[in-house]
């Protein structure tokens, strides 16, 4: 009896299953990868990689990424791919600066919310009642937002002063927080350009230095999904129906209702992303300005398998590539030529204690060609520089895709009653 509680009581790992990394184990590999950094600021002298403005503009860049991010992961979570984030943002920025510019921000934050909720709300009919394939409906939906953004901006913008077929009148900005005398001396201590000390201080800096208030909301839903899916009844039933919709029927769950819930609050995430796009970031509705948020949104979900957190260190991630691109542009992306290199070296000897002796080769031939590149040329060519967010993201998604576990339900077509 008692051999059984204790086996009971304590977890079984699955097999193949990866460990947990433990909180110290987290902030040694953080700590790592910021002295790492600092070391490649003095080598390569690109002070700006780690500056105050260089992590404020990162931040500002990852939000809407992050936001489409947790909206693909709230409606993968119950087993619907949302291909369609990326409509969803621009229904976002439509109704946000349709809105904004007459009523003020926080209620053009409102609508863009509501514009993106609908682009969720078609989804969730057009997959879970119809069980249209997931990726033609996420598809038709991008196109569609598209043509009604174009056709209502005839109507709405073109003749408004300041506005046009293709773009908004100009929305009022959001108030933005800035902490004296403590912004003020961590941009100082920046500026001294010393080993990991400024770099700590330019990423500090940048978290109380010109930060909207819309940002801090985007920053604290981060928290408030993990709460909510994964300590909650109503979280616990709706990761159900991604994982296993006709074990979740069976326990009673109505598995349709929380499909519609998590792909309705997927939209609205991905519309207020949308909003802080036109909003915050430029203050005005402009025809495409999403840029393939959505798209590399979805990819941040992924490289965070399919958790909060991760989607929060991938969002991040493509944020602050895209701004080395706006910051300091080549040179910034020729320093990373050699971070890169060095990161590397890393996995050769990681790879060699794995015994992959293969992928050891490659990334010790790879390595050798950036460490050529990085030697022989002072910049790189401007196309790379406008292409660096993009290959950041193929080559963030193919180094993670063998740890990778998506819900067993995702995009698998589901029929009411198959529980019964």
């Amino acid at each position: 009896m008692s051999t059984s509680k204790s086996t009971a009581a304590r977890p079984v790992p699955l097999k193949g299953g990866r460990r947990t990394l433990s909180l110290p184990v987290v902030l040694l590999i953080i700590a790592g990868a910021l002295a790492l950094v600092s070391l490649v600021r003095l080598i390569s002298g690109a002070n700006d990689i780690t500056s105050v403005g260089q992590v404020a503009g990162a931040l500002e860049l990852a939000v809407p990424i992050g936001l489409a991010g947790l909206g693909g992961l709230w409606a993968e979570r119950a087993g619907v791919v949302n291909i369609g984030l990326e409509g969803m943002m621009v229904l976002g920025t439509w109704f946000g600066a349709w809105a904004g510019f007459q009523w003020g921000p926080w209620v053009g934050v409102l609508f863009g919310i509501l514009g993106g909720c609908l682009g969720g709300l078609l989804h969730a009919v057009i997959t879970v009642t119809f069980g249209v394939n997931h990726i033609v409906s996420g598809v038709a939906i991008n196109i569609l937002a598209v043509g009604i953004t174009r056709y209502l901006s005839n109507f709405a913008f073109d003749g408004v002063q300041g506005g046009s077929s293709k773009q908004s009148p100009r929305v009022d900005p959001i108030d933005k927080i800035t902490i004296p005398g403590l912004s003020d001396w961590l941009q100082d201590l920046q500026q001294q350009h010393w080993f990991l000390i400024s770099d700590i201080a330019g990423i500090l800096g940048g978290l109380v230095t010109g930060l909207s208030l819309l940002t801090v909301v985007a920053l604290l839903l981060i928290p408030a999904t993990w709460w909510i899916l994964w300590r909650t009844p109503f979280g616990l039933r709706l990761r159900s129906c991604g994982e296993s919709p006709v074990a979740a029927e069976t326990l009673g769950v109505n598995v349709y209702k929380y499909k519609y819930i998590a792909v309705t609050v997927s939209g609205g995430l991905a519309g207020l992303g949308g909003a802080f796009l036109a909003i915050v970031a430029t203050g005005i509705y402009q025809e495409g300005q999403t840029g393939g948020r959505g798209y590399i949104g979805l990819a941040a979900m992924i490289f965070g398998n399919w958790m909060p957190g991760g989607m929060a260190l991938g969002a991040g991630l493509f944020g602050f590539t895209d701004s080395l691109k706006l910051r300091g542009g080549a040179e910034n992306v020729h320093a990373m030529l050699l971070l890169l290199a060095i990161l590397l070296v890393i996995a050769v000897f990681w790879q060699l204690y794995r015994k992959k002796y293969v992928a050891a080769v490659i990334s010790a031939a790879v390595s050798a060609l950036l460490f050529t590149w990085y030697f022989l040329t002072d910049q790189v060519p401007s196309q790379f520089v406008d292409a660096a967010p993009y290959v950041t993201t193929l080559l963030v998604l193919s180094l993670s895709a063998q740890r990778l576990r998506m819900p067993k339900a995702d995009g698998v077509p589901y029929r009411k009653g198959e529980g019964k």
